[in-house]
């Protein structure tokens, strides 16, 4: 199992404080899709997970970040997040 990045960073460099924060994730979504179709291919049929990241840097201006994952890749994402919430229970 993976060690978490603070856990690791501490261990390489003798740091035991948490990094800071550059940017501030002010607010996630998320819609599940299906593409039917397009120009160059009649029928993909595929669903994927579109997300948009609301993020604000250290001055405070808000920044829209959005990306699609397919859903293998959302649910190793959703893995992730959840390892990392149960390390942030055990501080």
């Amino acid at each position: 199992m993976n060690k978490p990045w603070i856990r690791q960073r501490s261990e390489i460099t003798g740091q035991t404080a948490a990094p800071k924060l550059e940017r501030e994730l002010v607010d996630f979504q998320w819609k599940l899709g299906m593409a039917v179709s397009s120009d160059s291919c009649r029928s993909l049929k595929y669903p994927y997970v579109s997300v948009l990241l609301k993020v604000a840097d250290p001055s405070g201006q808000v920044k829209n970040k959005s990306f699609e994952m397919t859903i293998p890749q959302f649910q190793n994402f959703y893995r992730q997040f959840k390892e990392i919430a149960a390390v942030i229970e055990t501080v």
